[in-house]
């Protein structure tokens, strides 16, 4: 779950840049103006920034300072199909939870950030129904995470 805060935090940075990039190249003049077509290009950005680390050495920026690796159910590097298809299920984590707010009608940002975090903790919770501990994501993709530390070097 701390590697998942440090993403967002990261994520933070790369989605301001982005929105900025979509608001000049779309001249965008009002921040409720095209937020449909933002939240699309958000999404495409993130898929992008996920698939792309995933496929190509299996760990975000995050991953690799909590040592945290993403194989395949062989110990294998992820495909980029397979990767894409991860980034998908992965709002599971989410997903349930802004379905709700929005089909409940809830204006409030706390109450949508309390829904939001209930939701993300009821999914973490999933994990621990299945066997090996897995998010319900990973087992669906055949994907797992593992530990990936480096090896301890022999004392001389």
């Amino acid at each position: 779950m701390a590697a998942f805060v440090y993403e967002g935090v990261l994520l933070f940075g790369v989605l301001m840049i982005a929105g900025y990039l979509y608001s000049a190249l779309t001249q965008m003049r009002h921040a409720l103006q095209g937020t449909l077509g933002l939240q699309i290009f958000l999404f495409v950005v993130l898929g992008i920034y996920f698939i792309w680390f995933w496929s190509r050495g299996g760990q975000t920026v995050a991953m690799k300072a909590w040592h945290i690796k993403l194989l395949d159910a062989r110990g294998q590097a992820v495909s980029q199909a397979r990767a894409a298809v991860r980034y998908l299920l992965a709002w599971l984590w989410f997903a349930p939870a802004l379905l709700a707010a929005h089909l409940s009608g809830l204006k409030s940002g706390a109450a949508i950030f309390g829904i939001l975090f209930a939701g993300v903790a009821a999914y973490a919770a999933l994990a621990r129904l299945h066997p090996q501990r897995q998010f319900w994501h990973d087992v669906v993709c055949g994907t797992r995470l593992v530990d990936a530390r480096p090896a301890k070097k022999p004392a001389a």
